[in-house]
This record gives C-alpha cells, structure tokens and sequence, in this order.
C-alpha cells in the first residue's frame, strides 16, 4: 500500500524536546526522522538559526501509528504552543490538533468535515465548500 501523510509539528521552545525526533530510533512504534525548518528558512538568510519552531515529515504507508500518543509524552515547555497538521493522502486540507488537558484534540475547521475511512490512519477530511464534479 503506497499511502503517504505530512506531518507539520509547530511548538516554541521545543529544540530539546523535539531533537531525539530527528535522529532514527529503532524504539519508537514510527521509524521516520521530523526535519527541522529553523527560521532562516523564513527570513531568507543563509545558516542556521538558533531558534526552531517547526519540524515536518512525510510517512510512507500506514507506518505512522503511535505518532500523536508519542507526541503527547513529551515534555513540551510551552504545551499551549503545540499544534500539529496533519494532512493524509486522500485529505483535501490539513488537519490540525492541538494540545488540550494534556491530549491531542482536532481542533475543528470552518468548512470541513472528517469522516472515517479504513485507509487512512486519521480518516479523510473534506472540505464542504468545494465545488463537486
């Protein structure tokens, strides 16, 4: 099965908290490595910045599982900043979940609609405003 998702994790502060998600570990329930976009990205400077707010990665195949729950654990120092997109093949959009009691909750979009559906880990989300051919 060649399903893939995008994952975009925002969160300050969260260099530490985030930097063993970028290295492979063969522990974890995914075996994928985030990548960190630094703010430079966004200024048009090169180098690195000192400062990172966003990590992306992109899964091949339902190889995802345990993501949000490993997402949970950890020790963010700014949990209200924590937001993660997440955007399946078949979404028209991405998701987006954030922290709430210490749980990832989706948050729900104006104009959208997520339903099950058995190939996706997330099931599907539409948009409701989309024209329908």
């Amino acid at each position: 099965m060649s399903r893939y998702a995008e994952v975009i994790v925002l969160a300050r502060r969260a260099e530490e908290v985030m930097e063993p998600l970028t290295r492979p570990d063969e522990d974890r329930e995914w075996h994928q490595c985030f990548t960190r976009v630094d703010d430079y990205v966004f200024a048009g400077a090169p180098g690195k910045s000192e400062e990172c707010y966003a990590w992306v990665i992109q899964f091949i195949r339902h190889n995802w599982t345990g993501l949000l729950a490993h997402l949970e654990s950890l020790p963010w120092p700014e949990p209200w900043s924590v937001q993660v997109m997440i955007r399946d093949e078949e979404d028209d959009c991405f998701g987006l979940w954030m922290l709430y009691d210490g749980k990832l909750a989706e948050v729900p979009l104006p104009r959208t609609r997520r339903e099950p559906f058995s190939a996706s880990l997330s099931g599907v989300i539409t948009r409701t405003d989309r024209p329908r051919a």
